[in-house]
């Protein structure tokens, strides 16, 4: 077991040195430290300690993620050099784990993006199609899941970040509870919208990651006093006598044939297994968009509000349109998106007392190629960033654990089934998506495109 630690990093860092090259999904690579950390963890496994199932684990972290005397870039030019003095919560609990960490990830810069095509640090591929983007703003991370290059990733999650790469790369992404997981030591996008969470090639290492990575930490102001999860020993394989909510109206409406059919296949498949369909109706849900953008935006203008007025040809065009944007909304359209937030908890907190989940797609959209400046949906250009959040918005919006997991292809390329629970509902958000996942939707396709390129 000593010796699969080693190797296990080994290979992770032999896959980053093949194909990084062309997928860009790494910003920095430890490979020196990482080494030293995976013979560190072999020595402690000889020596009869170990600290869990993370032990000697490789792992990726995305650059908003501070690792004390390690370069966090953000993935901008304006903190290019910027090295934190302190661990994150989510790395100091890693460490404590025996997690071995392999490298920082690229992404978005500054998050504020769905594509991962960075002006700064490069153009991060999706390694079923190079053409095609991986999504964002974790891009790197889950890449690097999807290509061996690490076993996990952390990402982190404002208006659907995880789970935008993870439906568009084929793994598994999950957004805890708003406050599950700290994040103390995470460069912020927007206060009161941002989550940290894992990017894994199954439902039970996401599981297990939770595990590791969750509980109060009272550097975060909004941080939940809760301990840990522990959730990953007993994920269940079926489904009997939940219930599922299906909200057609929102969650249904505006999105591809291919992805849709692919989706009710899955549900029907969730049938199966032993739930019960329920259809509900959450008319509100039509004002998410609207909450959760002015929120967004808002919210990181402040964050970035100096360095736009003092440098603004330093950010990205994209970036810097966007924190323009932030600008423009007045203290009213704040408090009224505040206002749609509360009324929509109430409306999702009274759904949660007759269904234990929602289930949606993920994106409604296909992939769309990278430097393409709109995706399409049925032939037709529909926004970018907001359309590949709007289905991931509510969950966003109101703080509630939602994961996405691969259930099909279209064009070659994966598709998302979102899962979604009430706060603090992971295990049930957890437990459907692992009983999906051991049907296996995807039989043994993965990504290769990449390793052709690599050739």
């Amino acid at each position: 077991m000593a010796t699969d630690v080693v190797e296990g990093v080994e290979s992770a860092l032999s896959a980053i040195a093949a194909y990084d090259g062309r997928l860009r999904a790494f910003i920095d690579v430890y490979h020196d430290s990482a080494m030293a950390s995976a013979h560190k963890a072999a020595e402690e496994l000889a020596s009869g300690k170990r600290r869990g199932p993370l032990h000697g684990v490789a792992v990726a972290v995305k650059d908003n993620i501070y690792l004390a005397g390690k370069r966090t870039t953000m993935g901008s030019r304006i903190h290019a050099d910027f090295v934190p003095t302190v661990d994150a919560g989510v790395m100091t609990r890693l460490a404590s784990a025996g997690a071995v960490i392999v490298g920082k990830t690229n992404m978005h810069e500054y998050a504020l993006g769905g594509t991962t095509d960075n002006p700064h640090w490069g153009t991060c591929r999706n390694p079923w199609d190079l053409t095609r983007i991986p999504g964002g703003s974790s891009g790197g991370s889950a890449v690097a899941v999807a290509t061996g290059m690490a076993v996990a990733a952390l990402g982190s999650d404002t208006s659907g970040s995880i789970r935008i790469p993870a439906a568009m790369c084929g793994v598994v992404g999950l957004k805890p509870t708003y406050g599950r997981v700290s994040r103390f030591g995470v460069f912020p996008e927007a206060w009161t919208l941002d989550h940290v969470g894992p990017l894994t090639r199954t439902v039970r290492d996401a599981a297990v990651l939770l595990d590791a990575i969750s509980g109060y930490d009272p550097r975060d102001p909004g941080s939940l006093n809760l301990a840990p999860t522990s959730v990953a020993q007993s994920l269940r394989d079926n489904c009997e006598g939940m219930v599922i909510g299906l909200e057609e109206k929102y969650f249904f409406s505006e999105i591809d044939e291919v992805i849709a059919s692919s989706v009710r296949e899955a549900i029907r498949v969730l049938e199966r297994l032993g739930a019960t369909l329920r259809t509900v109706s959450l008319p509100r849900l039509r004002h998410t968009e609207f909450a959760l953008t002015v929120i967004d935006i808002c919210e990181t203008s402040a964050v970035h509000h100096a360095n736009l007025r003092d440098r603004p040809q330093d950010f990205g065009a994209d970036v810097r349109l966007l924190l323009e944007f932030g600008e423009l909304p007045s203290a009213v359209e704040y408090l009224e998106a505040q206002q749609v937030r509360r009324v929509l908890r109430d409306d999702l907190s009274n759904l949660f007392q007759d269904v234990d989940v929602l289930v949606s797609p993920a994106l409604g959209m296909r992939t769309r190629a990278i430097g393409d400046p709109y995706p399409m949906l049925e032939d037709k250009p529909v926004p970018g960033i907001d359309e590949m959040s709007r289905l991931l918005g509510p969950a966003s919006l109101l703080g509630l654990p939602s994961v996405s997991v691969p259930c099909g292809l279209a064009d070659g390329l994966p598709i998302g089934l979102q899962i979604i629970g009430p706060a603090l509902g992971e295990r049930q958000v957890l437990d459907v998506g692992n009983a999906f996942e051991l049907t296996r939707p995807l039989g043994d396709v993965r990504p290769t495109a990449y390793l052709a390129a690599a050739a």
